[in-house]
């Protein structure tokens, strides 16, 4: 391949970005681009994203899940939302959300866990999760029966726009409520 001039380079980092639906990874990115440097690259994509802005195009490009990719920009929201609001039967409920919420703030997590957590059975959740990629089997405990560990996936930092766990918003311990054990009063023992 014959050397890439900054404007060229350019072109492709878009063309690629373009063509993957999943976050491209800095190290992807050097493969396809073997002349240009990893600081090289991050500038050409700030650059692009600056490009955008000025233009005030309706994407950028965004750090996600270890790598880059496409999304819209945050402004036009309302509208975008405006257009989703049919019913979507792919939809999650509050229910499955909240057990996302579990497994990506304990992970990894048994089954169990969650449930005790939550008070409920949470198989149809854990099972839309998998379904949609968000969760997935991370490995098995070493306790007895050796239960299954749910951890979160790529899937589910790129859905939420999020470049790595470590960028969930801290939980808020005032909402989680250990549940109140009422003591009984010592039981007197008989006298002899």
């Amino acid at each position: 391949m014959d050397q890439l001039d900054q404007g060229q380079a350019k072109r492709v980092l878009e063309a690629l970005l373009f063509v993957f639906s999943q976050p491209l990874a800095l190290k992807r990115l050097m493969e396809v681009l073997p002349e240009l440097e990893a600081v090289k690259v991050r500038q050409l994509l700030q650059e692009l994203n600056g490009e955008y802005a000025v233009a005030r195009r309706a994407f950028q490009i965004q750090e996600v899940a270890g790598g880059y990719q496409y999304a819209t920009d945050p402004e036009l929201a309302p509208w975008i939302r405006r257009a989703l609001q049919s019913p979507r039967p792919d939809s999650v409920t509050a229910a499955t959300m909240e057990t996302l919420a579990i497994i990506a703030y304990r992970q990894p997590v048994t089954k169990a866990e969650i449930e005790a957590i939550r008070g409920v059975d949470v198989t149809a959740s854990l099972d839309t999760l998998i379904e949609r990629r968000f969760a997935r089997v991370v490995g098995r405990k070493e306790s007895p029966g050796r239960p299954f560990l749910y951890g979160t996936t790529t899937e589910f930092l790129r859905h939420f726009g999020l470049k790595s766990i470590e960028a969930l918003p801290p939980m808020a311990t005032t909402t989680v409520k250990e549940p109140h054990v009422a003591s009984e009063p010592p039981v007197a023992s008989p006298a002899h």
